[in-house]
């Protein structure tokens, strides 16, 4: 069935997560590939193939190794290939991202507040709620990945 394409249906909507995706990625000093990390592994929990797609190319543009980027979903088995700042953002990126079964715990929150400034990691929690926003319009949508056949 095909689905509408909801940034031409409301273009108003669209520029407003637009305008949140704009922020997170240039206006909170977050680096860009902990940006991209956090997208890229959001995405992965939620199952949402078009910013799989996006997310993957962003980090391989960035410069990760193949041999780290395929490891994301297993990051806690390879953490060596992270540093102490990404493994802290990939474990809060999954805390929020199922928040409806963590409720974002207080060990978690400690962690995560242990490594990032107050600030860095209100603006690391816009990012991950941001990321959950966009793919749940891309998944409700069916937006298609990039990837060509």
């Amino acid at each position: 069935m095909q689905r509408a394409s909801w940034f031409q249906v409301s273009p108003d909507a669209a520029k407003a997560i637009g305008s949140l995706h704009h922020f997170v990625t240039t206006g909170t000093g977050l680096p860009s590939r902990l940006v991209h990390l956090v997208f890229l592994r959001v995405s992965q929990l939620n199952g949402c193939a078009h910013c799989i797609d996006i997310h993957t190319r962003d980090l391989l543009k960035e410069g990760m190794p193949v041999d780290t980027l395929v490891l994301i979903p297993v990051w806690h088995e390879a953490a060596y290939l992270f540093s102490e700042a990404e493994r802290a953002a990939l474990a809060w990126s999954e805390e929020v991202t199922r928040v409806s079964e963590s409720h974002a715990c207080d060990e978690a929150y400690a962690a995560a507040a242990k490594m990032f400034e107050e600030k860095d990691l209100v603006d690391l929690t816009v990012t991950i709620a941001t990321m959950n926003a966009i793919n749940r319009l891309g998944i409700s949508f069916r937006m298609p990945p990039r990837a060509k056949a």
